[in-house]
């Protein structure tokens, strides 16, 4: 297990963590999250041991083996599935071994190393590899094709592919989805779902991590707090938490009060001085509890438009695509009027960006016609547009140059609703993040007023906070809205309809984003070889379906108790955060109230007890469930 104590971490005179404490579990999937800057980058390098404790211990398995997502983004002299396949460091040590053992002619040995070849298999890797590629959205032709052809974010899906194809106890993916459309990240969720060993995520996707992990850990106030079930269970019990916190705090600043209150009245009267005296002790021995802040940095709408025509903007018996003779969407009908709120779906590559861009004229029509609203004022936001900022130029000198004639404190204001404040309204953009970049775009459209707004990819690199007032700012918005997104909560929370974009067509999709996974599936089903005829896999049909009947009977009840005893780990988690909050209160140490003391710890004892007996048995129950669902080739 990965065991966390009295832990305190500080880069330069940033102190990250301080008194931290955490166990996990092997086998645990769990969230990473916390505002930018709170240390969840510095937590991994930590684990991974770039980093040491300044205080306390960090300590893991001796023999764990740790794969992680590697951030920078290189071009080696090599292709696709060799960078990949450099993932698995123990294959590629066995290869190098194997070469220099065939040059001494030493049978001895390659007889060793063939064995090991064989443990590692070595002979499935190429279509492992493969197949890891296919899943993240390469096609076949692709896969040779040299690293240093594809651009940054395939780059980034290689590094994701290196790091999943590495064999692991642990694996530490920061943001693994910035860089993937919706397929990937569905196709990359199954797969992680059946990952055995112990994952930490790093993520701003709240579906992704909804259906990932089964326990988050918020960094918050430099603590480590660890929460059972995935983001929308954390928002429940942090909000719960909250608000616990609030009353405290209330309920500490009104004792206090009343301490400074005695201390001011008697302390000069001798016969109440003593126990002014011991109140102002007391009062000095009061731990502070901080407020609770749970205010968003981000609080921004987009400006109405000053005029608006139905429709705003019609395309008709359009052929779209990057050369004559050779559409990638034929016949597309689509016509756009205010408060119309679409999202496209569909394969990488089938042609969303490419609509995209036809509308906004930075792709010429190939045939068909497009007619634009006179009143039309389009909001466009791509991932390329955040390379058109002037790097030179700070938030406030974009926004005056769009609005001359605007006073500077309006400007300022308006910045402060994407967190642009004080100093950093006046800053150059050159050294500015990915998601500040990405929220200064954002901030340039909404001043503009559109009625009719063109999102590709919007919440690549912002956080958490920022996409959820993205949503409620788009929420707001009265025009139209065509939106291209992984965010599955930001579609859910927004769009009215959904239009697939696949095999050259562009039409409705009669269904939800559950139903779209499903055609998804379908759909890469169909783009596989039909080799059945030929396959071994089906000679004896019979045999195989009664033996997966076996196995599905043996299933059932284990599958079963081992959702009992999650929903009793569940529980007891709920009771041992009850008692954390009835022991904080400081009344409880006081004299009188010893025997209650006594019994809540005894409570809270037995209860950690009962949770160490329960997890080894589900943890038991878990490998074995591994076990039989691998015999009968489902994800875990």
């Amino acid at each position: 297990m990965i065991r966390i104590s009295e832990l305190t971490l500080q880069r330069g005179p940033l102190r990250l963590l301080e008194n931290a404490d955490l166990t996990l579990h092997p086998g645990h999937k769990v969230g990473l999250i916390g505002a930018n800057g709170a240390g969840k980058s510095s937590l991994f390098a930590l684990l991974r041991g770039e980093l040491h404790p300044d205080a306390g211990d960090c300590v893991l398995p001796m023999n764990w083996r740790i794969a992680h997502m590697r951030q920078e983004i290189d071009a080696p002299d090599c292709n696709a599935i060799d960078y990949v396949l450099d993932g698995d460091g123990y294959l590629r040590d066995i290869q190098q071994q194997l070469v220099k053992a065939e040059q001494r002619q030493d049978g001895v040995e390659l007889g060793r190393l063939y064995s090991e070849l064989d443990n590692a298999d070595a002979y499935t890797s190429d279509a492992r590899a493969r197949k890891l590629l296919a899943g993240l959205g390469f096609l076949e032709e692709q896969m040779g094709n040299q690293v240093n052809s594809f651009s940054g974010g395939w780059r980034m899906r290689l590094n994701l592919a290196q790091a999943l194809m590495c064999p692991s106890d642990l694996l530490l993916l920061d943001e693994p989805t910035n860089h993937l459309d919706l397929d990937a990240i569905l196709w990359l969720e199954s797969w992680l779902q059946s990952y055995p060993g112990t994952l930490l995520l790093i993520s701003h996707d709240r579906d992704f991590l909804d259906a990932v992990v089964g326990h988050i850990v918020h960094i918050d106030q430099q603590k480590l707090t660890l929460y059972c079930g995935g983001y929308t269970a954390f928002e429940r019990a942090r909000a719960a938490r909250i608000m616990q916190q609030q009353q405290a705090h209330e309920k500490q600043r009104a004792q206090r009060a009343h301490m400074e209150d005695f201390i001011r009245r008697f302390k000069a009267k001798a016969s109440k001085a003593r126990q002014a005296q011991s109140r102002v002790k007391a009062l000095e021995r009061m731990e502070e509890l901080a407020p609770a802040h749970f205010d968003s940095p981000f609080d921004f709408i987009f400006r109405v438009a000053d005029k608006v025509s139905t429709p705003l903007l019609n395309l008709n018996e359009a052929e779209l695509g990057y050369n004559v003779g050779q559409p990638i969407l034929s016949n597309v009908k689509l016509q756009l009027v205010p408060g119309a709120r679409i999202a496209l779906l569909g394969p990488n590559g089938a042609g969303k960006s490419t609509l995209i861009k036809s509308i906004v004229d930075d792709l010429p029509l190939l045939a068909g016609q497009l007619t634009r609203s006179e009143n039309l004022a389009i909001g466009y936001f791509a991932q390329h547009q955040l390379d058109s900022l002037d790097p030179k130029a700070s938030p406030l000198l974009h926004f005056q140059r769009i609005a001359q004639d605007e006073r500077e404190q309006v400007l300022r204001n308006f910045l402060g609703g994407f967190n642009f404040r004080g100093k950093r309204c006046d800053e150059p953009v050159l050294n500015f993040s990915g998601g500040e970049k990405a929220r200064l775009a954002l901030a340039l459209i909404a001043w503009g007023k559109p009625n009719l707004l063109l999102l590709d990819e919007p919440t690549n690199h912002l956080d958490l906070e920022m996409r959820q007032a993205l949503s409620m700012a788009l929420q707001d918005f009265s025009g139209a809205l065509l939106l291209v997104s992984h965010d599955r909560h930001l579609i859910k929370s927004t769009m009215d309809e959904l239009y697939l974009v696949a095999d050259g067509r562009v039409r409705e999709f009669a269904g939800d984003l559950e139903d779209y996974s499903k055609w998804l599936n379908d759909y890469r089903l169909r783009q596989r070889p039909d080799n059945d005829a030929t396959s071994p896999d089906k000679v004896d049909r019979r045999a195989q379906r009664q033996a997966t009947a076996a196995l599905r009977k043996q299933l059932a009840p284990l599958r079963k108790h081992t959702d009992t005893l999650e929903k009793q780990l569940d529980n007891i988690q709920k009771e041992l955060q009850a008692l954390e909050t009835i022991l904080a209160d400081n009344n409880l140490y006081e004299q009188p109230q010893k025997d209650q003391l006594k019994q809540y710890l005894s409570q809270q004892t037995n209860l950690l007890q009962k949770q160490v007996k329960l997890e080894e048995t589900w943890l038991n129950n878990l490998e074995e469930l591994e076990l039989l669902q691998s015999e009968l080739g489902e994800d875990v």
